[in-house]
């Protein structure tokens, strides 16, 4: 009886010292998980204030940023695992079990992590480039790690994954820096048409929204069934193009109103046959 007794004893004493142990060195990894969380947050907003006032690519800087929080975190993690008492051979074994889950479930996700690493090699579009892509056009505020923020000309913001966006066709409107801006308009048949491309030319000409170099052109683009239809080829620059889009065109339909130019407006010939 004695013996049993003392044999359950140390069992017991035995499970009080090994969690005893466990439990300090529990203690201990929140305390070092809560302190170096503390001080990530220190650095990295040491670190976000000295990319934001030096030269690096405005482009690169969130995507940096990103990496670098991810960086220290995954270092604070494996640290705390060895305050624990985890050997690193099974934290290996287990981070890659871990990682090859995580790869399942957010497959997507990687892809568009990948994405973006492609975005920022290849430089298709840059921060504060205009482009259309994915049926959304607009300027791009930020290239992230998993996607791209643009903000319209409605003051909308855009939150497109990178993936779809090099999945799908890109238009950078601003790699050359200037758009020409294509403005129809028709005039009767009969009507004077090189008087009308003067107005029309005189117009643009006249507009501070409208670039000299390329210099503007006015011709005549198609003959319709009620009308000749001729086309104003303006240059602006990115920023101003809804000015010439709008303000330019008004310009012209007012101008050649003034003139005494009609709008084309369908037409019928009547015959009598007698």
């Amino acid at each position: 009886m004695e013996s049993i007794t003392a044999s359950l004893t140390a069992f017991f004493n035995s499970i009080s010292q090994g969690f005893g142990d466990w439990g300090l060195n529990l203690i201990g990894a929140i305390v070092s998980l809560l302190i170096g969380l503390w001080i990530i947050r220190l650095l990295m907003k040491a670190i976000t204030k000295a990319f934001t006032t030096s030269k690096i690519d405005k482009t690169l800087k969130p995507f940096l940023i990103t990496l670098t929080s991810f960086g220290l975190k995954a270092l604070l993690f494996i640290t705390i695992a060895q305050i624990v008492g985890v050997p690193m051979t099974s934290f290996a074994v287990l981070l890659g079990g871990v990682g090859i889950a995580i790869g399942a479930a957010f497959n997507g996700s990687l892809g568009h992590l990948a994405s973006g690493v492609m975005l920022l090699v290849f430089r298709p579009f840059q921060v504060g480039d205009l482009i259309e892509v994915n049926g959304e056009l607009g300027f791009v505020k930020e290239i992230s790690v998993f996607v791209t923020i643009l903000e319209t000309f409605q003051n909308k913001t855009s939150i497109i994954p990178n993936g779809t966006i090099t999945a799908n066709k890109i238009v950078n409107y601003t790699t050359i820096g200037n758009l020409r801006v294509d403005m129809p308009f028709g005039i009767r048949y009969g009507a004077n048409i090189e008087n009308a491309k003067a107005i029309v030319m005189n117009i643009l000409a006249e507009d501070s929204n409208v670039l000299k170099d390329p210099k503007p052109r006015v011709a005549v683009n198609n003959l319709g069934e009620n009308g000749i239809e001729l086309l104003a080829l303006p240059y602006s620059s990115v920023e101003g193009y809804w000015d010439v889009y709008w303000d330019t065109r008004q310009k012209i339909v007012e101008a050649l109103g003034e003139a005494g130019y009609e709008a084309p407006l369908p037409q019928r010939v009547v015959t009598m046959l007698k």
